[in-house]
């Protein structure tokens, strides 16, 4: 590999859209030690030890046993129930719960369960417990302690945080004669439960760009369990929570179902998700990294600065997050969130911010709402944004509405995020009804160029006129200390070609550029403007594409790349035409050669073959001949037919100036 090829990755990686993962430096995620800003649990069929056997089936009683160790002290009452087979309460069961340090609620329909357990009993609980303890202290002793008791056991689990669980009672003659523990066992044929993640960890950037927080959850892939949904409920503080957004990536053929109970909260979602309070129709995602720098690199880049909490899980069919408020997380009990269905006036503003249908640059905001996505909020009239003279315009399927940042009363106060209103205007009978829905538009902190025909920096498009002056624009904002902020370098790279060095140290290197004033600076945005005219040599390919990339940096050598693609336009040239090459030029001057020769030649066999062409032939021939041959009236012509010569006329008299007749 030669030394051009080491633009390559910075190349791609903007090609692909991807976050370039040195950004997500200077974030190195820590275990959160303190306390915790979400509670987060999932549905797991997963064990931590546990096996089952099918020793009891002999005795009098169906044993099984849970053993529960906890992380940290549980906030909230264990609930354990259990379900009798389809059959009923056919056969005595009997539950060990060893659970010292913590509460629990246990239900049953099985009145006649035998209860062995240490745990406090919450208000709840159907039966109270009138058997001892035992006193093992050890898993094999505890698997004794049952074999001896009762004269078997049907199944034993060991849980890790358990919120909730759901034990199935039944002996299967399949099973093992005897129960011996295995590490992660799957207990889903007899037990599904709700854990608690207590692995959260988060960080934060240097600098202080952005000041919002991201939660993101990764959901691991599980091969041997087949889920294709996800379900997740959403539970926010009562209170809420400014510039947060949550990010979930998991493979992209599952879908996410989303119950969202008071969260005024983004949402970045890989694969397809619905709001299954809402409606059932499926919204694209997003292609999110499949990595830790990449998702910490993608939070970053949507400006949010502080990764308050960033999870792993496997995947789950049910999933359950409550986003706490920092100064009370922990004080008050985590309770399961709930999603009552959102209210006509709390509906615009739950979907809206769901679908986040606003895009912002560094100088415009583009909304674009599918009419589609809108049938939960019956007659939308039309959208506009706070100023209402900039409304969107509307066709079949879409709204959509375009502004630069400086108009329809979009304020740039925070911090890498423009704020706006978008005004809903619904039809109620013969009167209309507006229904406001505050939002935040990330401005991404990227570079941005722009190719522009003309000096007055206008109507930027992605063409490249040969021999004709062209105008770029590179723009970035940057909060903090702006002048910090240079444009480090631009070339112009064409297929073929070597490349072209057009700026560098904000000073024009190449023939024909030039630096050009840009305009002042606002709000922390830094601009640079240069001019350049691109030529092709005579005789040489003009290319039918180039790229224009620049790299802007700060002094500790942070460094921004942006690639535009352009086409290439030759003014001598029809648009989109390729050109022809000498061999095709060649090939189609002999094609044309050999059409026209062919042509003439099938002319002239038709031209030859015809009766009027043989009867001027024969008298052109006629009057080479003798002329006994050329007189039509000669004996011998008539003597060969038959017929009889008619009789000779006198010549007529010679004129004068004629010559003397033969004789």
């Amino acid at each position: 590999m030669g030394p051009r090829t080491a633009p390559l990755l910075p190349l791609l990686l903007a090609l692909l859209g991807r976050p370039d993962p040195g950004r997500a430096e200077g974030c190195n995620l820590q275990p959160v030690t303190t306390e915790l800003p979400i509670t987060l649990s999932y549905a797991t069929g997963t064990v931590s030890r546990g096996c089952v056997s099918r020793s009891s089936l002999g005795s009098g009683h169906e044993v099984h046993i849970l053993s529960i160790e906890w992380s940290k002290v549980p906030a909230v009452p264990l609930t354990v129930s259990v379900t009798p087979r389809a059959s009923g309460c056919t056969r005595p069961a009997v539950l060990v719960l060893l659970c010292a340090r913590c509460s629990s609620t246990i239900t049953s329909p099985c009145s006649d369960l035998l209860l062995h357990t240490d745990a406090h009993l919450s208000p709840g609980t159907t039966f109270t417990p009138s058997l001892e303890v035992p006193t093992a202290t050890s898993e094999k002793q505890l698997l004794a302690w049952a074999q001896h008791t009762y004269g078997g056991v049907t199944s034993y689990s060991k849980l890790q945080d358990p919120r909730s669980i759901h034990l199935r009672l039944g002996e299967e003659t399949s099973s093992p004669q005897d129960c011996n523990p295995q590490d992660h066992f799957n207990a889903t044929s007899y037990l599904e439960s709700e854990v608690f993640f207590h692995g959260v960890k988060g960080c934060s950037r240097g600098d202080s760009q952005g000041m919002g927080a991201a939660h993101i959850i990764r959901l691991q892939p599980e091969p041997s369990l087949p889920v294709t949904e996800v379900n997740l409920a959403v539970s926010c503080p009562e209170r809420p929570v400014s510039n947060q957004i949550l990010i979930l990536q998991s493979p992209a053929n599952l879908t996410w179902s989303l119950s969202v109970n008071s969260c005024h909260i983004q949402f970045l979602v890989s694969g397809n998700y619905k709001i299954a309070t809402m409606f059932s129709q499926l919204l694209p995602g997003k292609v999110l990294p499949d990595t830790e720098e990449g998702l910490i690199a993608k939070a970053f880049e949507k400006n949010y600065s502080v990764i308050a909490s960033y999870s792993v899980i496997p995947t789950s069919t049910h999933v359950s997050l409550e986003i706490q408020e920092h100064a009370e997380a922990g004080r008050r009990a985590p309770a399961t969130p709930t999603a009552p269905a959102p209210t006509i006036d709390s509906l615009p503003n739950v979907l809206l911010l769901m679908l986040q249908p606003w895009k912002c640059t560094d100088e415009t905001m583009e909304i674009i709402i599918a009419r589609s996505h809108l049938e939960p909020i019956k007659d939308v009239v039309n959208i506009t944004l706070r100023d209402i003279s900039c409304q969107a315009e509307k066709n079949a399927t879409h709204f959509m509405l375009k502004t630069p940042l400086s108009h329809c009363g979009t304020s740039l106060e925070g911090r890498g995020h423009a704020n706006n209103e978008l005004i809903l205007n619904l039809a109620k009978g013969t009167a209309l009804r507006s229904v406001r829905v505050a939002f935040q538009c990330n401005i991404p902190r990227e570079l941005f160029l722009r190719l522009f025909p003309t000096a007055a920096f206008e109507a930027p498009q992605t063409e490249l006129e040969v021999n004709k002056e062209a105008f770029v624009q590179a723009s970035m904002r940057w909060e903090d200390h702006p002048s910090d902020l240079q444009l480090k370098e631009c070339w112009l790279v064409a297929p073929g070609r070597e490349p072209v060095l057009l700026m560098q140290g904000g000073e024009a290197r190449g023939k024909g550029v030039a630096v050009l004033e840009g305009p002042p600076s606002t709000r922390g945005r830094k601009i640079w403007r240069f001019s350049f005219t691109y030529t092709v040599p005579e005789g040489r390919h003009v290319p039918f594409s180039a790229t224009l990339k620049c790299k802007a940096g700060l002094q500790n050598n942070t460094i921004f790349e942006k690639v535009l693609e352009v086409t290439v336009k030759d003014g001598w040239r029809l648009p989109n035409n390729r050109g022809l090459g000498l061999a095709a030029v060649l090939g189609i001057t002999f094609g044309a050669f050999l059409i026209g020769a062919l042509l003439t030649a099938g002319l002239w066999y038709i031209y030859s073959h015809t009766p009027g062409f043989q009867h001027s032939t024969s008298l052109r021939e006629q009057q080479h001949q003798p002329q006994h041959w050329q007189h039509p009236e000669h004996p011998l012509l008539h003597q060969q037919h038959g017929l009889t010569p008619p009789e000779p006329t006198q010549p007529p008299a010679a004129r004068l100036g004629d010559p003397p007749q033969p004789h």
